[in-house]
């Protein structure tokens, strides 16, 4: 490339020059060359035609050096800055955070979930209240009480044996004046 190709102005001396990465980019000019004519050009239209092609072509190489200059740029001032690749991901992900909260759908969305919440809510706190209520009521009915009795007098059974001794339990076998003899195995 020329030097004309090189001169860019990009506000400092050493961004115009060619970097090695951008050199390795080919433009094969000489497909152009080899292609047979289209039919119904003229041979001064295909002149034509390929000369802009070439040129179209250097301005793409031209706008690559351009664009990895800024890169390297870019990366130089991020460097001095103290900014690492992990700083901008945190910063894009906070932006696209903040774009989507902003966002009608979100706010939408949030709306619709909120009053869902506060309906469930409503809803759960009606059958706690109803179900204890029902609780009650049951606890209070005739059979509730009748159940309650009797659990009442097995366990004073159970229990009130226990609380005066073991010797006015009944016997398993029947007679009250023999102790059953131990017969542990251990």
């Amino acid at each position: 490339m020329d030097s004309a190709g090189q001169d860019i102005n990009l506000n400092s001396p050493n961004k115009g020059l060619l970097s090695d990465s951008m050199t390795d980019v080919p433009v094969d000019t000489t497909v152009a060359a080899q292609t047979p004519a289209v039919e119904g050009l003229t041979e001064a239209e295909e002149e034509e035609l390929r000369a802009e092609l070439a040129k179209v072509e250097e301005e793409i190489v031209t706008l690559r050096q351009v664009l990895a200059a800024k890169e390297r740029h870019c990366a130089e001032l991020k460097r001095k800055l103290g900014l690492s690749a992990l700083e901008g991901l945190k910063q894009n992900l906070s932006r696209s955070w903040h774009d989507v909260q902003v966002s009608n759908a979100y706010k939408k969305t949030q709306e619709t979930l909120s009053q869902a919440g506060q309906k469930t809510s409503a809803a759960l706190s009606t059958v706690g209240s109803a179900i204890s209520r029902k609780l009650g009521d049951m606890r209070n009915s005739a059979t509730f009480k009748s159940f309650e009795d009797r659990v009442g007098n097995i366990k004073s059974k159970v229990v009130g044996g226990r609380e005066n001794g073991t010797e006015n339990l009944p016997s398993p076998t029947g007679s009250g004046a023999k102790p059953l003899p131990d017969h542990t195995p251990f």
